[in-house]
């Protein structure tokens, strides 16, 4: 009987490249700086030039501690540098420095939040919350240059990029679908982001990704012939290229052909893998420790470093925000899946804490829904938001009047209290003054009246838009309709 697409399941794994956030490169002193005019930023050591000593970058090595420690690895007390041997123009010495047989961490995992998934799929039954994807291994090295090639036929290279300290994260073959490998992408640049770690701006290089794919028979243990993909430029055309290579393998197999081990690339524009090179076997890279590098100590003093620097990450922060402002989960998760964003929540909610919900539906409905850029916050006092919120939840002004103010803090930068005050929205909770008002109302309208008192008690709301209206909007609706309903039973 002949198989359908439907009898496969996918297998994959990611190696992510993340370049550390430091001053300084990996094994020189030059500018660890994106941009800058080519090959401004470079010396002998990142060169590769004869007779140089490379000096590791303490700082680097704290930050893949940290990040060893932020997804639960095991840390290791001693690590080594070695040199994995390969000529390719990008490497000026014919070497890449970096960790074979003793990186700085082991296993931990990435847990897969609900969150973290593409929207369009995240009520989905088939979407697993809280999946743990496990790790291999986070080791550290430096990065190599850069290439580019001209439309003339030329081509360059920018050794800026050379030298940048680069931690290597690799996973198990734990996801099954393109949408658990973007949760996976999705929530490993947010705990890094959090731990200060990197940047994580795929359209910067600072994160990078390659993906290792198979497909095998539902129910089957042993891993299909896998294919590596390359030149992933972000989160979401990971997806779409898992998407189209997952498809594409099990049409060759359900055909009655065979995988073949190759590295594909994946064209966006297109929206297809295309073969780069075929892998008739692995590559020997004969590794061997540098012998200009001593091993490294982790427990003297690095370790101890990376423990003080350990945030509140993203899962522990959403408990905490719901519990403390009384938010719900749904809204502490959105606040928390941003370090940024949560962080301007709590400035917000700070003076009125006992608003928390109101706050959070103020950034994340108001603000947010109609804001544009990626990650975008208002450049606005905090406080402004904890303000707006009291004075809709203590009845000064009404929901209606709290977006025109709303509208016009963003317009002109004014605190909303200022707001009120000069558009002359302060509600009038003054009984005297709604009691006219509510006379005023009664005695224009009969029908009104008289539907009230026949037992259609609906009838108090056509009166109490009278009196809105009246009030130029500025009566108390509560209080009106209390005033209303006592003056009609009388």
């Amino acid at each position: 009987m002949s198989s359908t697409p439907s009898d496969y399941e996918a297998v994959i794994g990611l190696e992510v490249h993340v370049q550390l956030k430091t001053n300084t490169k990996m094994f020189c002193g030059c500018k660890n700086e994106f941009g800058g005019a080519s090959n401004s930023h470079v010396c002998p050591v990142c060169l590769g030039l004869p007779g140089v000593l490379p000096v590791p970058n303490e700082e680097a090595i704290v930050k893949t501690i940290l990040t060893g420690e932020m997804l639960e690895c095991q840390i290791a007390t001693r690590c080594k540098f070695d040199r994995k041997n390969y000529f390719y123009p990008d490497m000026p010495k014919n070497y890449q420095i970096s960790q074979y047989d003793e990186p700085l961490c082991l296993g931990g995992a990435v847990k897969l939040d609900l969150l973290a998934y593409p929207k369009d799929v995240q009520k989905e039954e088939s979407t697993i919350a809280d999946k743990p994807i496990r790790l291999t291994r986070i080791h550290l090295e430096e990065d190599v240059a850069k290439s580019f090639h001209n439309d003339d036929g030329t081509s360059g290279i920018d050794f800026n990029r050379a030298g940048t300290p680069l931690m290597e994260i690799v996973s198990e073959a734990d996801m099954a679908t393109a949408e658990e490998a973007f949760a996976y992408l999705s929530a490993l640049k947010q705990i890094l982001v959090y731990g200060g770690v990197s940047d994580a701006d795929m359209e910067k290089g600072q994160m990078r990704c390659d993906v290792n794919v198979s497909i095998r028979p539902k129910g089957q243990k042993e891993f299909g012939t896998k294919c590596e993909l390359k030149n992933l430029n972000s989160i979401s055309g990971v997806r779409r290229a898992l998407k189209y290579e997952i498809a594409r393998q099990i049409e060759v197999v359900t055909g009655g052909g065979t995988i073949t081990q190759e590295t594909r690339r994946w064209d966006d524009d297109l929206g297809e893998t295309t073969l780069m090179r075929i892998k008739e076997k692995a590559h020997d890279y004969r590794y061997f420790p540098d012998p200009d590098i001593q091993p490294v100590r982790t427990d003297e003093g690095l370790y101890a470093e990376a423990k003080t620097r350990l945030p509140e990450l993203p899962a522990a922060k959403k408990l905490r925000l719901a519990d403390q402002y009384g938010v719900s989960v749904y809204q502490a998760g959105v606040l928390s899946a941003d370090a940024a964003l949560a962080d301007y929540f709590e400035r917000a909610a700070k003076l009125h804490p006992q608003h928390g919900p109101a706050v959070a539906n103020l950034l994340l409905n108001d603000f947010l829904a109609t804001a544009t850029g990626e990650n975008p916050l208002p450049s606005l006092e905090p406080h402004y938001f904890g303000e707006l919120a009291d004075l809709t939840a203590t009845g000064a002004i009404n929901s209606k009047q709290g977006k025109e103010v709303f509208a016009q803090m963003f317009l002109t930068g004014k605190a909303p209290a200022a707001l009120v005050k000069e558009l002359g929205l302060a509600q009038v909770s003054d009984t005297a003054a709604l009691e006219v008002f509510c006379d005023q109302a009664i005695a224009a309208n009969p029908k009104s009246v008289a539907d009230f008192k026949a037992g259609k008690l609906n009838a108090v709301n056509a009166l109490k838009g009278q009196v809105m209206k009246l009030s130029k909007g500025t009566a108390n609706p509560t209080l009106v309709g209390d005033i209303l309903v006592k003056k009609l039973t009388q």
